[in-house]
């Protein structure tokens, strides 16, 4: 059977599909992943490994360094949704769609109107001062200069999971909404960043699917594995 028939299939027959996306689900709007052949780690323009530039060390010892790195790679304003935001918006709306779990950063899901959405790597639509915690608008980073203050003095920062940090809340409701789907699909991601790659250990469903352009480490747990560009597929799908 063609296998985009047999994924419209088994999302036919189901209504508790959690969908798990990655980098990948973000790169057909025209963002650039993080380690792909033409990803972001691959343009380091300074001395400095990205892992450093985008850690909470940096943005606490070399501020400006940070502000730099972020302001020219992680603005995401103005990028639309895609054909796979727009379809998962129309799969939350008919009841089918329990949860999106992403690991990216860029709010395109929201922006494509999907409202149960949880974002394991945090936002940069959300920014907040370090030492009173007041909230600032979602493009204040981008359109401020040098380091953004907030009226206490303190240093406003991205609602990002910085290298260094634990991760937020989102991670255990993911937990919580893979371990009772019936349906997992996992989307755009190689699988193997940690400890968001784990995610798909504590799916107990019974249909797992992975869409990726290139293999990864749990195709062979997957009952269906497609590796073709996602909007090739879900353009594909009603």
């Amino acid at each position: 059977m063609d296998d985009i028939k047999e994924l419209q299939r088994i999302i036919d027959q189901s209504d508790n599909i959690v969908f798990f996306g990655g980098a990948g689900v973000s790169t057909e709007s025209g963002l650039k992943d993080f380690r792909g052949k033409n990803g972001l780690y691959k343009e380091i323009d300074t001395n400095y490994p990205p892992e450093y530039l985008l850690s909470i060390k940096c943005l606490l010892k070399e501020p400006e360094l940070f502000f730099k790195y972020y302001r020219k790679n992680l603005d995401s304003s103005n990028i639309e949704p895609n054909i796979t935001h727009k379809y998962l918006k129309n799969l939350e709306d008919e009841g089918k769609l329990k949860a999106i779990v992403t690991q990216n950063i860029d709010g395109l899901h929201q922006k494509a109107g999907s409202k149960n959405v949880l974002e394991i790597h945090g936002t940069t639509y959300r920014n907040y001062c370090i030492n009173c915690r007041m909230e600032y608008p979602n493009d204040y980073i981008f359109k401020s200069k040098d380091i953004p203050r907030c009226i206490c003095g303190g240093i406003i920062r991205p609602d990002v999971v910085l290298y260094g940090e634990m991760l937020p809340e989102a991670y255990s409701l993911a937990v919580s909404y893979i371990m009772k789907a019936e349906v997992l699909i996992v989307a755009g991601t190689s699988l193997t960043v940690e400890p968001a790659a784990s995610l798909i250990k504590y799916f107990n469903g019974k249909h797992l699917i992975i869409i990726n352009n290139t293999p990864t480490l749990y195709d062979s747990y997957a009952e269906l594995v497609i590796n073709k560009p996602l909007g090739e597929i879900f353009s594909k799908l009603k």
